[in-house]
């Protein structure tokens, strides 16, 4: 055997590769035969050129790439014999390479590491009582008959409170005096205890009434998207120029009918269902958060950097798609990124770890994720929807890389049900 393996860490093993006696003669010539194909020499036609005239033209190039070839083929025979299961891309180190005679030369290569799970009987995690209440029914009422709600003034005497609209007038001014112009609004309509300011704007206004002027003293967030405004202090002058709220219209069978349900009964009942499913949904994720956290913490091992770099770079790519749907620009973006990088490492990290134990686990389990698993999830996802199944069937199957994505989510899910069956509820 012309390579040793030595273990660097629980993901990264180094095989040294030294031969010292080293025949290239065959990859060469395949080499030279390859490149005839591809060549062009005055004289004559692509492809046609004699052997002897291209290895004369590209003989050091050719050699190169002989020696790459080889040391590639090398690598991989080594890889399989030893069974290992690499992720990301080797490094190559401490190429020494004596024409004609030998060659020595390092690999570098993460593997999966080997993990196994322990202590699954020691972890304890609550598991919270879910319920929909009344009120969760009727706020979703709302949301229904929001379109059809009409903006109406508040006549009388009255203080601005929240679930009001309040028309306003409003000027920032920083402590230099500044007035900036993005701090700055003209009968603007706000919505109080939305939260669509920064933190203390919308409280500041309660108890206000029509016509009246207050000033309101606020610092700007220290994580506030504006380099310059961040921890700023400033004075907002506001106007309150009117006081409006939404009227509602009653809530009967032939608008239940129009929002697709028989009657404003079907609606309670389907509209508790959904939302008890949907708190149930909740409650499990939070759960298998915190499994998840237990877990890590009883089981220690090294992680590979190249997953967790494929990781990071994929939770920088959904995020930065998002931050541009709220008006980010690449400035903002590096910003955004440059504050937040460590936390976006960690994150990655804690991603990784909790693929590779949930993986672990399922193959200890023997979980998989099955063709009626799959037609069982369309059929909820049509419930929780209101699409049709063969719809939703139809998207996922146009795309391999869709439904595998949701093949592994199903896999995970019978996961934490057998981890459940393990671990203490209380």
């Amino acid at each position: 055997m012309s390579y040793t393996v030595e273990t660097i860490n629980d993901c990264t093993k180094k095989l040294v590769f030294n031969f010292e006696t080293l025949d290239l003669t065959a990859e060469i010539k395949t080499a030279i035969i390859q490149k005839q194909k591809t060549t062009s020499l005055k004289g004559f036609r692509k492809g046609k050129a004699p052997l002897s005239m291209v290895e004369q033209v590209y003989g050091p190039q050719i050699q190169s790439e002989a020696l790459n070839q080889f040391v590639q083929n090398q690598f991989f025979d080594a890889v399989q014999k030893e069974e290992l299961r690499i992720c990301g891309y080797p490094t190559f180190e401490n190429m020494n390479y004596e024409e004609g005679k030998s060659v020595k030369f390092d690999a570098l290569v993460e593997i999966f590491p080997t993990v196994e799970v322990k202590n699954l009987d020691k972890i304890t995690v609550a598991k919270e009582t879910v319920s929909v209440s009344d009120e969760d029914v009727a706020a979703m009422e709302k949301n229904y008959l929001g379109s059809r709600a009409e903006m109406k003034e508040v006549e009388g005497d009255v203080k601005l409170e929240k679930g009001h609209f309040a028309v306003l007038n409003f000027q920032g001014e920083k402590e230099d005096g500044e007035r900036p112009e993005n701090m700055k609004g003209e009968e603007f309509l706000l919505e109080i205890g939305s939260g669509q300011f920064i933190p203390g704007f919308e409280d500041g206004m309660i108890g206000m009434k029509k016509g009246e002027k207050k000033n309101i003293e606020l610092t700007f967030p220290g994580d506030y998207h504006v380099e310059d405004l961040k921890e700023a202090k400033v004075t907002f002058e506001t106007e309150l120029l009117e006081i409006k709220q939404k009227i509602f219209p009653d809530f009967t069978d032939e608008l239940a009918k129009e929002f697709g349900f028989e009657s404003v009964e079907d609606f309670k009942t389907k509209t508790k269902d959904n939302l008890f499913k949907q708190k149930e949904r909740e409650v499990a994720e939070k759960m298998h958060q915190e499994i998840l956290e237990k877990l890590i913490e009883a089981n220690t091992f090294d992680v590979p950097a190249s997953l967790v770099s494929q990781q990071e770079a994929s939770l920088r790519e959904d995020l930065s798609r998002n931050l541009k749907g709220q008006g980010f620009n690449d400035e903002m973006l590096k910003e955004y990124f440059e504050k937040w990088s460590g936390d976006m490492t960690d994150k990655a990290t804690f991603q990784v770890r909790s693929g590779l134990i949930l993986d672990n686990l399922a193959k200890k389990f023997n979980v998989e994720a099955s063709d009626s698993d799959f037609d069982a999830k369309i059929e909820e996802m049509a419930a929780g929807s209101g699409m049709q199944a063969d719809q939703i069937k139809s998207y996922y199957a146009s795309d391999a890389k869709l439904k595998g994505n949701l093949m592994y989510a199903i896999r995970e899910e019978k996961t934490f049900e057998k981890i459940k069956e393990e671990i203490k509820l209380k």
